[in-house]
């Protein structure tokens, strides 16, 4: 029974290396190669959601000075 164990343990193992190798691999296969322009670089990919240049955004500002003067006008 033990032999029979140690056998079933071995192949669930197997299989999960052998998945994961499939897919690390297809990961690899199925990203765009880097040219040499790309890896140089005019400029990175922007996110499709940051505000463009020029754009107001609303931010909170946490600097230490800013929440001492506003726990004090809490008080």
């Amino acid at each position: 029974m033990n032999d029979l164990l140690a056998a079933v343990c071995l192949i669930c193992f197997a299989l999960i290396a052998g998945g994961a190798f499939a897919l690390m691999s297809q990961n690899l296969r199925s990203s765009p190669p880097l040219t040499t322009s790309q890896r140089s670089g005019s400029s990175p990919r922007r996110h499709p959601e940051a505000p463009e240049p020029g754009d107001e955004v609303l931010y909170v500002d946490l600097s230490r000075e800013r929440l001492e003067e506003l726990y004090q006008q809490a008080s």
